[in-house]
């Protein structure tokens, strides 16, 4: 007994960390990591550092959402800078850095929202199996009727190698995808499958007469084959993007018809509008354009800032974008008709190659003499692309303290420069402006030489802010384009 009672003690003594928690966040070391971690079935670990600006933003978010996820997901940080024993077993580099754990050990990052609602709703996807075992075609009708679609695997048995391999995908993919699975062929005999299958059940919510409701995949199945059926057929003809999947939709050219969409609800009105479109659009697959509808209401910024359009823009009626992969941008100004040939024209118009790009620009001004040119979305590739001349461009944002005090800098580099009739120095407003793409502006003031002749291979400037870094920066680009050009003859 007494052996027993000191032991107590020295555990009690050994886990000051998790001891001292604070609300429903639980607070682990050093010393009591892999103890407590693994009485957690799914458990969500911030790994922070208290002087981090992010981690202290954080910080209330996550205690949030602690307190939501009590009984269902355990919550938990780490010190790093008091315990960086398990810090660096876990290869924590930044702050903060989130890691999901299962049964204490690591099992993915954590790369979802970081609002108290996003991470409530992200780990509530984490609990529970990686694919539910579906015993009866109850089971089955309970799985896929569920507002996101569903992947379901039909075996033959419990020792089946395809099983095997399904479960590595599912436990891979399952912050993507809902997974499940039976070794009951019966079931798979009701969407007529015979043998062992894998069936994609899209959304009940997106159900349509234009596209199946079940794909099935019967190819060799491994873990790469099982991802690029789900991604290339997951979405269907026209899927609901939101803001959370939309980068997801966005890695091909995507049309998107915007509108009063709300499948919570209005799911009639949301279908009435989708089926129009998928009327149309079903006649122009595979054409290389992808299709998909939103609630204009979760984009109303982007629209405005990317496309110029406002809440009045069409009414009720829906309006229609198109963003190719590569960043130009159209619009529909015809109103949207409800027998979707407006819809159609545009179509039509934009595979023969007739519509114009829609292009964010200032107006451009009147007179332009100054040494420091400046351009404006419509004119840049006039001052910048189109002529036979190097450019030094700076991308600048009118309310940047940094901008202001190099202008004068600038200005400087363009009267030194201004007798040179091969060289243009100019500026833009890249807030007001649509940036080209060739043009990574990650904050402001940015700066690029553009060769003559290679417009397409900017060069970035990194160097100091005074007259002579950019003299030799200018300099020294320009004798890095000749001795290229030399090099290819």
């Amino acid at each position: 007994m007494a052996a027993a009672i000191r032991l107590f003690f020295f555990f009690l003594s050994t886990f000051p960390a998790a001891l001292s928690s604070r609300g429903d966040v639980l607070e682990l070391g050093d010393a009591d990591f892999d103890y407590l971690a693994t009485e957690h079935e799914t458990m969500l670990v911030k790994f922070y550092a208290p002087w981090c600006g992010h981690c202290k933003k954080l910080s209330p978010e996550f205690d949030r959402a602690a307190s939501r996820l009590k009984g269902i997901v355990q919550l938990a940080k780490v010190d790093c800078t008091a315990h960086s024993e398990t810090c660096g077993r876990f290869g924590v580099s930044g702050y903060p850095t989130l890691k999901i754990f299962r049964s204490g050990k690591d099992s993915a990052p954590y790369d979802g929202p970081r609002t108290a609602d996003g991470i409530s709703q992200y780990m509530k996807k984490q609990t529970g199996p990686d694919s539910v075992l579906l015993r009866t075609h109850s089971d089955l009708q309970t799985f896929i009727s569920h507002y996101e679609p569903s992947v379901v695997g039909v075996f033959s048995g419990e020792d089946s190698a395809r099983l095997s391999e399904f479960l590595k995908a599912a436990a891979l993919l399952r912050e993507q995808f809902r997974f499940a699975h039976t070794t009951d062929l019966r079931l798979g005999a009701e969407h007529g499958v015979q043998s062992e299958s894998v069936l994609l059940f899209r959304s009940p919510r997106l159900s349509s007469k234009f596209e199946d409701s079940v794909v099935v995949f019967s190819d060799h199945l491994t873990i790469s084959s099982l991802r690029r059926f789900i991604r290339d057929h997951i979405h269907g003809l026209c899927p609901h993007m939101t803001t959370e999947n939309r980068e997801r939709l966005r890695v091909r050219d995507l049309l998107t018809v915007y509108y009063d969409l709300d499948y919570h609800l209005n799911p009639r009105v949301s279908n009435y509008w989708r089926n129009r479109v998928m009327k149309v659009v079903s006649q122009y697959s595979g054409r290389g354009l992808t299709f998909s509808v939103a609630n204009k209401k979760d984009f109303l910024s982007e629209l405005e800032d990317d496309f110029g359009l406002g809440t009045e823009d069409g009414g009720d009626l829906p309006f229609v974008t198109v963003r190719t992969k590569l960043g130009h941008k159209f619009t529909m100004r015809e109103e949207f008709t409800r027998d979707g040939q407006s819809l159609a024209r545009f179509l039509d118009d934009y595979f023969a190659g007739r519509l114009k790009r829609y292009v964010k620009s200032e107006p451009a001004p009147e007179r332009n003499s100054a040494p420091v040119k400046v351009v404006v979305a419509e004119t840049f590739d006039d001052i910048i692309n189109d002529g036979d001349k190097d450019a030094v461009i700076l991308f600048y944002s009118p309310s940047c303290p940094h901008c202001k005090k190099l202008e004068p800098v600038f200005r400087e580099l363009a009267n030194k420069l201004v007798s040179d009739p091969n060289i243009v120095i100019a500026k833009m407003n890249a807030v007001d402006n649509d940036v080209p793409l060739a043009y990574d502006v990650p904050g402001f003031p940015t700066i690029y030489f553009a060769p003559m002749g290679r417009k397409d291979e900017p060069i970035r400037y990194e160097g100091g802010r005074e007259l002579k870094d950019l003299l030799k920066f200018v300099k020294t680009s320009r004798s890095r384009m000749a001795d290229a050009s030399r090099d290819e003859l």
